[in-house]
């Protein structure tokens, strides 16, 4: 009925094992003069609180050994996903690609709610770089304030803060962005921050109390730095876009533009009409 004895002990005893060794040590060898490790010299003048101190360094050493540390700092919470349900109620969305796509599906997805004084942004877009939006007084890139999630060679998306100078987006040290978190997965970056409604004495920086165009951009990064969009004409807002006003806006990707204007609908109904009754 004794097995166990067969087995050689368990690490978890010989842990156990050499803790009582090191109370051995520190607070009974030497104790007639005073000496031990962990009884120092003169540290506490009754015996008493010498041993209580021992046997507390003790214990200390044997959770350190045992393998349970004391308690540390909780980790981080994972990246809360990017919620559609509530586009048009209570935040105002913008998204580009499929019909019907969703914060991980869309080529291109931001959302915008004021929380007090800030606007929290969340941007999502299928690259494995990065991905932006810019807040123009046109639809044209130029003289914009842009925020910019960019996946580095770490694995980290670091939320930066840049100014378009013509086509060239330039990196701003002063950032504005706060309560920053980013995450890779699945091939895209996916981001979220905010931002105050208004920075005073910032060129840079736009007053959102106003509206402006947003301008939707996203593409590769080589170690950590932005690069050109994918895209030759990347899409923009139709109209200028108020931080009071919450909207679901889809944006159908080229792949799924259909053609709307009156000369197209004409030329389709002759072609149509053309090949119907065939050539003579």
């Amino acid at each position: 009925g004794c097995n166990g004895f067969r087995h050689q002990p368990s690490w978890k005893l010989l842990k156990i094992l050499f803790s009582i060794f090191i109370l051995e040590v520190l607070c009974f060898d030497g104790r007639t003069d005073g000496g031990g490790l962990g009884d120092p010299r003169g540290q506490f003048p009754n015996p008493d609180l010498n041993m209580i101190y021992c046997i507390h360094h003790s214990v200390m050493i044997y959770f350190d050994y045992a393998g349970y540390p004391f308690p540390t700092a909780p980790p981080v919470d994972p990246f809360a996903k990017i919620r559609v349900d509530d586009c048009g109620k209570t935040k105002g969305c913008f998204r580009y690609g499929k019909p019907g796509c969703n914060a991980e599906t869309c080529d291109y997805f931001l959302s915008y709610r004021r929380i007090g004084a800030d606007v929290e942004f969340e941007l999502s877009a299928d690259t494995d770089g990065w991905v932006a939006v810019g807040f123009s007084s046109d639809k044209k890139m130029g003289g914009d304030d842009v925020m910019a999630c960019v996946h580095d060679d770490n694995g980290r998306v670091r939320i930066q803060h840049f100014y378009n100078v013509g086509q060239w987006a330039k990196e701003i040290q002063r950032n504005p962005a706060r309560d920053e978190e980013g995450v890779f997965e699945n091939n895209r970056v996916t981001c979220r921050f905010k931002r105050p409604l208004y920075v005073p004495r910032d060129e840079t920086i736009v007053d959102l109390h106003l509206s402006w165009y947003y301008l939707f951009a996203w593409g590769p990064a080589i170690q950590g730095s932005i690069t050109r969009h994918d895209i030759d004409s990347p899409p923009v807002s139709e109209h200028a876009v108020s931080i009071y006003k919450y909207e679901d806006i889809f944006m159908p990707s080229a792949a799924y533009q259909t053609f709307s204007s009156p000369f197209c609908l004409l030329l389709i109904v002759a072609l149509t009409f053309y090949l119907l009754m065939g050539t003579p």
